[in-house]
Order: structure tokens, then C-alpha cells, then sequence
């Protein structure tokens, strides 16, 4: 149960609905619909064991589960509606190991958001889009609109103010909170008053915020002035893809990946971003027959750093964007046609010595995860066996 939701309407329900849910449920579901757009939560159905909400209950946060508001907690009484802040909500259910019942069904869809400032966070930089007619209307001109490093100018067209603001440069500043990585700026919209100042000055403050496995995107306005609060979740910017060599000079364009049993495969993953003190080392390798399904025939190459399959190895990387690592074409190709493989990566800090980056295998639990470290999710393949393919003595 649970999962990441990316469709901008949908139904979510409890295991089992309308049967009754199992015992012992803990289920999230990430809802994430298009940047500049909110989701709108409606419950049409709710029966779980009441009373002090305690046992079995439903909880609904304005963003990812770990770093964001909670906006409610309730296991019975009227059908309630959220709106979430951003382009992200999240839905946890959790159930204990006494009673069961029909539990929930909820509708949910995605609104548009306020179109006069809207953020995006790219790879390389932050996307700030700020309306001219927004401005106008407040008494303020677009010739007036500067970043804190004036040397980085926007581009002003007939609509719109827009900043490209790097996340390494520009005056970009760069923090570590308790579970994010801030990257954050300030937009400053000037009063036009030369002798007499009537009106303040703007100032925006912009920040991406990295969470797990997502960014968080978050825009307000100081100085009581103009009140703007903007909210917006992607996703890291990863992929991986193999090589014909250990050199990792030539990569294999085809796909499907045509191999042999036994044939060394070499893997390089690449974290796109342009901050340079980020780190991506290779935490679990997963294999499977079903790009959907990495639990019914699973086979573990690496799993939290620890290899589990001896031909896995890793090489060393020129650079902390890239992790590069193989392992040998297994007896697994024999039984199934095509074979996925679903890697989740961690991000770190560079030089964070405490990280799970640097410490190598580690017993710890999926959840576990320390400040300023995050988890991504790439699925790659499929990898099939070349027709009449014999053991390959490949290396």
C-alpha cells in the first residue's frame, strides 16, 4: 500500500477497501501533481475504531511526510477537505493489531495556484518567474526588481521578470537544517519613491530546500509588505547508465541491452545538479523481471552499501557526482527474458565523514537515514540475453 502519486485526479482507499483493512498497515501516500498547482483532498468515506485516534488513524501533510506541517489527524466524525500549500500532500494510514474495519476512500485533484510568482527548482538553478502585471498593480516597476548580487540580472520580457539563480553563485547562500539542504536567495523589488518613500521595499526570499527524495521549493515575502508564499516539489535529476568497459569511456546507446551470462557490466550513476559539494554513492541494487515489481522475484546485488552478490565491485569516480560499480550477468537472465535493475542512490554532503555516504555497509533500517542525506530511486534496463548467448569470459 502507498507509494508516490503523480496524476492530477485519482481515488486513494485502504488496503482491502471496501473489505476490511489488515492489521499492522503503515501505508503513505506521496501525492505530487504539476509545479504551480495544489491538490485538493477530499474524504467521502471513513469507518476505523474511534475514540482518541490512537490505534488506527489517518494523517494528512502539507508536503512529505518527515519535513512538513501536519494539517490533520482523525479517524471518524465529518468528511473533511485540504488544500495543500504546494504541488505536494501526503496521506499516511496506519492501523494496529486489534480490530479491523472498511476503513477510507478519498478523491483527490490538482487546482491551480496563484500564477503571480511561481518557482521551479531546476538542476543547475532556481526558475523564479515574477508576473509585470502583479507589480504594476502594486505600485511597482520591473526596472526595480534586482537580486542580492545586483552583477546577476533578470530577463524582463513584456509579462514577465525571470531569474536563472545558480545555486553556486549569484549570493546564493547554502545551509544544513535538521533534514534539508538549503539553498536560498532574496528577490528585491525596490520602491520607485525618490524624495518621498510611500511604500517599502519587497524583498522575496528564495530557497530550494532538498528533502528526501524531493525538492522543496519555498518562496515568501518579508517586511509585511506583500504576503507570497510558494511551494513546489520535484525530484532529483538521476540517471544511470551502463558501459561497454571498465575504462567507462564508451557507453552502450541500445536498448534493450543485448548481453551474454557471465559478461561484466559496467554502471555509472550521475547526479545532475550544479552544486559541487554533493556526494552519490550506490545503496541498494535491486533486480527483477518487472520494472513494477521489485518484491515478488527480487534479486539483491547491494542493499544499504552491503554487497550480496560476490561479483558486485565498485571503481573509483573522478568525480562526487558519479558512482561507478559492475557486477557479472547472473544465472537469473536464464529464467526470464528481460531483467530491470532498480538502484537507490544517497546524496550526501561532500566531506560529511558521519554520513552513510562514507561509512560503507551499514545494517541500519530503510528509514534510517541522517541529516542532509537523500535517497533516489532509478530503474534501468531491460537487460536481455543475446540469442544463443554462451558464458562470457568478458572482464
Amino acid at each position: 500500500c502507498g507509494g508516490s502519486v503523480s496524476d492530477s485526479s485519482g481515488v486513494l482507499q485502504s488496503p482491502n477497501y471496501p473489505g476490511s483493512y489488515p492489521n499492522d498497515a503503515d501505508c503513505v501516500w506521496e501525492i505530487q501533481v504539476e509545479n504551480n498547482f495544489r491538490v485538493t483532498l477530499t474524504f467521502r468515506d471513513i469507518v476505523m475504531q474511534s475514540g482518541t485516534c490512537q490505534h488506527d488513524y489517518i494523517e494528512v501533510y502539507d508536503g512529505p511526510l518527515h519535513s512538513s506541517p501536519l494539517l490533520g489527524r482523525f479517524c471518524a466524525g465529518s468528511f473533511p477537505t485540504y488544500v495543500s500549500s504546494s504541488n505536494m500532500i501526503s496521506v499516511r494510514f496506519h492501523s494496529d493489531s486489534r480490530y479491523s474495519f472498511r476503513g477510507f476512500q478519498a478523491h483527490y485533484s490538482s487546482i491551480p495556484a496563484d500564477h503571480n510568482t511561481t518557482i521551479q527548482c531546476l538542476p543547475d538553478y532556481m526558475h523564479v518567474v515574477v508576473s509585470r502585471d502583479y507589480l504594476q498593480s502594486q505600485g511597482y516597476s520591473a526596472r526595480r526588481v534586482t537580486l542580492n548580487d545586483s552583477r546577476c540580472r533578470p530577463t524582463v520580457t513584456s509579462q514577465e521578470v525571470v531569474f536563472n539563480i545558480p545555486y553556486n553563485g549569484c549570493g546564493t547562500i547554502q545551509e544544513e537544517n535538521n533534514d534539508t539542504i538549503n539553498y536560498s536567495n532574496t528577490i528585491r523589488v525596490a520602491s520607485s519613491g525618490r524624495i518621498i518613500k510611500r511604500k517599502k521595499n519587497i524583498n522575496l526570499h528564495i530557497s530550494c530546500k532538498m528533502l528526501r527524495k524531493s525538492w522543496q521549493q519555498v518562496m515568501y515575502a518579508a517586511e509585511d509588505t506583500v504576503e507570497v508564499n510558494e511551494y513546489q516539489f520535484g525530484r532529483y535529476d538521476m540517471n544511470i547508465t551502463f558501459y561497454d568497459s571498465p575504462a567507462f569511456l564508451q557507453q552502450v546507446r541500445g536498448s534493450p541491452y543485448y548481453i551474454d551470462l557471465n559478461q561484466n557490466l559496467y554502471l555509472q550513476a550521475c547526479l545532475h545538479n550544479s552544486d559541487p559539494n554533493l556526494k552519490v554513492v550506490v545503496d541498494t541494487c535491486v533486480a527483477s523481471p518487472d520494472p513494477h515489481d521489485f518484491n515478488t522475484l527480487a534479486y539483491y546485488l547491494v542493499r544499504n552499501g552491503c554487497p550480496r552478490d560476490s561479483s558486485y565491485a565498485t571503481y573509483y569516480s573522478p568525480s562526487s557526482h558519479f558512482a561507478r560499480f559492475k557486477f557479472n550477468a547472473f544465472e537469473f537472465m536464464s529464467r526470464h527474458p528481460s531483467v530491470y535493475l532498480k538502484c537507490q542512490m544517497l546524496v550526501c554532503r561532500l566531506g560529511d565523514y558521519s554520513s552513510h555516504c562514507y561509512q560503507g555497509c551499514s545494517t541500519r533500517a530503510k528509514r534510517d537515514t541522517s541529516p542532509a542525506e537523500e535517497k533516489v530511486d532509478v530503474v534501468v534496463g531491460p537487460l536481455q540475453l543475446r540469442e544463443g548467448g554462451a558464458p562470457s569470459g568478458n572482464t
